[in-house]
């Protein structure tokens, strides 16, 4: 098996298991049933491409805690190109 083999089947057993993961999920809210919850939502999320997160949030403590979130992915992602790069240059 060459590594483009492996990373194609690595690609493809994470969508599946990403589908099953929303289908479990989806299953289980509709048996369970969704209770009523008064109070405030707050929600944030980060699209990062490349190496530049772009950051959308509802307030300011969703906005800091996605924005520290997407800064360490970042710093990750940075670590390994680098570390690619000086082991298969």
């Amino acid at each position: 098996m060459t590594i483009a083999e492996a990373l194609y089947a690595t690609g493809f057993a994470l969508i599946f298991i990403g589908a099953l993961v929303i289908l479990v999920a989806v299953i289980a809210v509709s048996f369970l049933g969704a209770k009523k919850v008064k109070g405030k939502v707050n929600a944030g999320g980060a699209v990062i491409i490349g190496p530049v997160p772009i950051i959308f949030g509802t307030d300011k403590k969703s906005l800091k805690t996605v924005l520290l979130l997407s800064m360490a992915l970042t710093v990750l992602l940075i670590v390994a190109m680098v570390v690619y790069y000086f082991l298969f240059r």
